[in-house]
């Protein structure tokens, strides 16, 4: 575990990790949010049953605060007898939360470390990822790698569910995330309904992160789910540019083509971080609002930058995903699949 004497020693180190031996405190973003608000649950005394929630991670204070720490609470106020601990596994943006903030958050290897400190006989492991991607295959391997230290262990589902083989692949955690996130963005652009704002020409745009793995199919999947519940006006992209289908040119394509003239601009992703406040919302020439804009086919284009985290549903589908794993795990000792 690392104590406070040797805290000076790996901030400076995190230093060099980050950008060398001298860098400048420009190089670690802005402190967005009060810091105090926030809880690095990285402490002992945990107990027997542990659920370890595991994000990538943000820098942006609000946001961290706003969509993770809000999934982490209502984590441990639905599930009394565990105690709920953090891990990121983006090392980087750990690096950058202890340099500029001097908050130290487990990566996974010092979470697992810590459990087995800490006579741990039961975890489950909950992804804040949405999909079952090249994120999730690595936690796979890894708690395949600490499973002998521990009684049982179990990888619970990420938001979306089990990704499926197909387009038409739909379940019931694609339906609910639909509908819920698509409720909060009509909410916020000051519609009392979807079908209202259909009517008043607004399209409404989720932008997700993409992936080269197969898991891809997921945000096609999410494309046919609003299909499905009949959002004619509801478009989802990626910002990585794959699946094709949902690259920011192609999705700019289908709005104009749909006849809406303007459009509402919301990540689907966890938090509020970097990709949302700039390559979403950013004044960059190749943010997604410049290129809505540069097409000239839109007369208003709107950015809410808000994480799914912070929607109390979606919250609660993070937290039945972890009960249903829970469950299991006193009569299992295999990881989900």
């Amino acid at each position: 575990m690392n104590t406070a004497k040797n805290g000076k020693r790996l901030i400076e180190s995190h230093k060099r990790n980050i950008c060398g031996d001298d860098p400048s405190p420009d190089s670690f973003g802005g402190n967005e949010g009060n810091l105090i608000k926030d809880n690095p649950l990285n402490q002992d005394g945990i107990g027997e049953k542990e659920i370890l929630v595991v994000s990538f991670g943000t820098s942006f204070n609000d946001s961290r605060i706003a969509d993770i720490k809000g999934i982490e609470d209502a984590m441990q106020a639905l599930n009394p007898g565990w105690s709920v601990r953090r891990a990121f596994s983006s090392q980087i943006i750990i690096n950058h939360i202890l340099t500029r903030d001097r908050e130290k958050i487990d990566n996974m290897e010092e979470a697992f470390e810590r459990a087995v400190a800490n006579d741990v006989k039961k975890l489950v492991i909950q992804p804040t990822l949405l999909i079952q991607g090249t994120e999730y295959d690595e936690l796979v391997r890894i708690a395949e790698l600490h499973a002998p230290s521990f009684e049982n262990i179990l990888l619970a589902e990420p938001l979306l569910g089990l990704v499926g083989d197909s387009a038409s692949s739909l379940n019931p955690d694609k339906a609910i995330v639909a509908r819920e996130i698509t409720k909060e963005a009509v909410k916020e652009a000051g519609f009392s309904s979807l079908s209202e704002a259909k009517t008043k020409g607004t399209a409404f745009v989720f932008m997700g992160h993409g992936t080269s793995h197969p898991a891809k199919i997921s945000y096609i999947q999410m494309v046919s789910q609003m299909e499905e519940l009949g959002y004619d006006n509801v478009f989802v992209g990626t910002v990585e540019g794959e699946p094709e289908e949902t690259a920011c040119k192609v999705v700019i394509e289908d709005v104009k083509r749909a006849g809406y003239k303007k459009v509402v601009l919301r990540p689907l992703m966890l938090v509020a971080g970097d990709h949302a406040n700039n390559d979403m919302a950013g004044d960059d020439k190749d943010s997604w609002k410049s290129l809505f804009g540069m097409s000239g086919a839109f007369d208003s284009i709107v950015c809410q930058t808000a994480g799914l985290g912070r929607i109390p549903s979606i919250q609660k589908l993070y937290v039945e995903h972890t009960k249903a794993a829970c469950r299991r795990i006193t009569s299992e000792n295999t990881l989900s699949d």
